[in-house]
This record gives C-alpha cells, structure tokens and sequence, in this order.
C-alpha cells in the first residue's frame, strides 16, 4: 500500500511533459512495422553473451542507414549518437543484445533454430529473455529521432549492449565494461533509461517503481575442506557432505532471524553442491555454489559479511576448514526518484495515464543497475502478454516456452522518445 501510495504522490506532482515535434504520430506509425521486422530477424537469429557479431553488424548497418555515428564498445557492443540540431542535455538508451543457451520450444515461423558450444556442450540459443524486443525498440527509436534531427534537442546516446546475462567463464563483458570503456563519458551522459519486456505485463502497459526496483545478484562458491576416508569408517573423517548440510541449512537463519525484512527482501539460495566421485568413499572437499539477491545495498554487504563469519565457523565446528568467494553480478537496480517524477508524464504521453502502473519490487536482477552509479537512472517494464493469455498462464522468462505479443512495440518506441524530449524541457525545472 505505502508503495504504491508513494507512486501516486509522484504523478501528481510531476510537471507537463514536452510536445513533440508535427509528424511525430506519422513518423512512429511508419517505423512500427520495421520494429517488428527486426525484432522477429534478432529473434530468429540470437547469439550469446559476448559472442554477438553477426548482432553487432546489423545494429550497425542499421544505425549507419539512418545517419547516425556508430561506435564498436566492449567487444561486440555498439554505440550509436545522434547529435540534435538544438542544445540540450545528453541522454543515453540502452538495450541489451544477447540471447541466452535455451533451445526454443513453439511453432512461430520465426522461431530460433540456431545452435551452438557452451560449457562443452551443444545447445540451443534463444532470446528467451525478450532481448530482441529490446533491440528492435531502440532501432525503431533511432529511426523516429533520427527524421526529427532538426528538432532534437541535445544528443541521444544509444547503448546496444553485450552479455547482459553474464560474460562466460572469466571474460569482461555487460554494462561494467560499458562503462570501462568510456560509455558513459564520451559523450558525457546526464541521464540513462532502459526498458525490459515483460511476457506476464499488460500487452502495452509500463511497470515502474521509484528507488530499489530490482535486486543485486551475487554468486558465490563455498569450499569445504574435510578429511577423506572409506566410507565403511566414517570417525575417520570429517565429513565435507555433512558440514555443508549444516551450512545449507543454517544459511537460512541469515535470511529468517539475522536480516530486518521488514526493510528489504533477502534470498540467499544454494542451487549446486559437488562432492565425492564413489557411494563408499568420503571425500575430502565439497564444493557449492549459489546466488544472493538483495534490495538494498546496505543489507547486500552485510549479508556478505554475516555468511563468511557463519560459514568458517560451521566448518571449524565440525574440525573442517571453508573458503567463501562471492562475486557481485549486478547491484540494485535503483530508479532515481527526482528522475521518475520528472519523468512520468513522458510515459504517461507514451501509452495513457491509465497505462502507467505502479510497480512492486522483483528479485530479479539487471546489470544495467551499474549505469546508475554514474548518472541519474530509471528503468521500467512494458507488458507483452496476449490478451488471449492469461497472466497465470504466461510463458516464464528464460525458460523454452517464453513468447510475447510484439504488436505493441511501438509503446516502447514512443516512451523512449517521449523522455528524450521531456527530460530536454525539464532540466532546468
């Protein structure tokens, strides 16, 4: 109740969004199409993390078609500017570019039949995760402001990003590298958005939720070093299986009795544990991994801090010995609210008052919360689901079914211009 409250206290006291340009209408009617041409092209021919070349190369001869300045980033990134003929501020767009190891599961005639090696094994890829809706948005985006040259206030910058999923192995790659390599300071970026598909939204309804939105994701690898012995003489070990047991089982009190959830959700899951290679031998080392999501960025270093002191201790309890490692993934994704609420009639122009919902927030995670710890940054959803699908039935992400409606893609086409415009005319409000 309060959260939506708070949401509802922003749209009434945001300010008038800016008037686009004559022959906007017509220009977003015309891309519209295209939109969807180029999404169901990227679908039908997905890549993974950091391995989309043949991506890069259509973005490119794309933006390049439109007259707009193109730059290779981060491996297989591109960035493109459009500098308006007006003076105004610089604001940047992001879509992520990669698919995902999924082998797609449904009789579109579009459907991705692209396979490939991953992890040593041959697999399906799929934009399982809708990120050729995002691609085909932000074209269609450059293709509308690009015929609005002339009225454009300031410059557009447009992120066609990497490994959103997450580079392989030890590679670099996603939003940090991004911004590694100068994405955000050349030009130097005032403001950043970006828009996720949502196959369970409202088919053309935006989601939004000031301040924490999203999760941090951190992974970590536990090692448990016991003492290896036959299976048939038990007190002659120390048993790795059995002293992570109790780290499994007690990292949920972390959760349940050491975090104030009335704060912030926390999720601390173990999804794999490897140990042992024969039924009758104890082995000397167990080895799991798992993930930690969090809302809140001071309870993420805290819960770091809370399971590295409880998981040595356990293991020295038991005459074991335990190594922590945790990788940050992605931060919390947190929408500025000055900008929300400067922002919020742009959206409202975009898709009508009553298609702009307060949100709650989801435990899923975005690397594009990195781009907010170098500017002002608002990220929302835009609902894909048929009509005919009810919001129960609808098709998970990341899974081979996922499937979305693209015939409102021009929602996100129209959001996106709608804030380059109004952000230009409030900035010195």
């Amino acid at each position: 109740m309060r959260k939506i409250l708070f949401a509802s206290i922003l749209v009434a006291g945001s300010v008038n969004a800016q008037q686009l340009p004559a022959g906007y209408e017509q220009l977003v009617k015309t891309a519209t199409p295209k939109v969807i041409e180029w999404r169901r092209y990227f679908h039908q021919y997905p890549e993974l993390s950091n391995r989309e070349t043949k991506t890069a190369a259509k973005i490119e001869s794309e933006l390049k078609q439109l007259g707009i300045s193109t730059r290779r980033i981060a491996g297989t990134g591109v960035i493109g500017v459009l500098k308006g003929g007006k003076p105004g501020p610089v604001v940047a767009l992001r879509a992520d570019i990669d698919g995902l190891p999924v082998s797609e599961r449904n009789d579109l005639a579009y459907r991705s039949q692209v396979t490939t090696e991953y992890n040593g094994q041959t697999v399906g890829v799929m934009h399982a995760c809708g990120h050729d809706s995002h691609i085909a948005m932000l074209l269609g985006t450059a293709e509308v402001l690009s015929k609005m040259q002339k009225d454009l206030p300031g410059t557009v910058v447009f992120f066609f990003q990497p490994a959103e999923e997450g580079p392989p192995g030890k590679e670099e790659g996603g939003a940090p590298l991004m911004i590694k390599e100068g994405a955000m300071d050349n030009p130097k970026v005032e403001a950043v958005f970006g828009i996720h598909i949502e196959s369970w939204g409202d088919l053309g309804k935006i989601y939004y939720k000031p301040e924490a939105f999203m999760a941090s994701s951190d992974w970590f690898t536990i090692k448990v070093k016991g003492k290896q012995s036959h299976g048939a003489e038990p007190w002659k070990s120390i048993d790795p299986i059995v002293v992570s047991t109790a780290i499994v089982q007690n990292l949920q009190t972390i959760v349940s009795r050491q975090m104030d959830l009335t704060q912030a959700p926390v999720i601390i899951t173990v999804g794999k544990i490897n140990a042992g290679v024969r039924p009758n031998i104890i082995p000397e080392e167990a080895v799991m991994e798992g993930t930690i999501r969090t809302l809140d960025s001071r309870m993420q270093k805290e819960v770091h801090e809370k399971m590295k002191h409880m998981v040595k201790d356990i293991a020295a309890a038991y005459g074991a010995t335990a190594d922590v490692e945790i990788d940050t993934k992605t931060l919390v994704t947190y929408n500025d609210p000055k900008l929300v609420k400067r922002s919020l009639p742009a959206l409202e122009k975009a898709v009508g008052e009553s298609g702009v919902v307060p949100y709650h927030w989801v435990t899923g995670a975005e690397d594009f919360s990195f781009y907010g710890t170098k500017a002002p940054a608002f990220f929302f959803y835009l609902g894909a689901r048929s009509p005919q699908t009810a919001q129960e039935n609808a098709p998970a992400h990341h899974t081979p079914d996922f499937k979305i409606d693209d015939s409102k893609l021009d929602a996100g086409v129209r959001a996106f211009c709608e804030l380059v415009f109004n952000y230009a005319a409030t900035a010195n409000k």
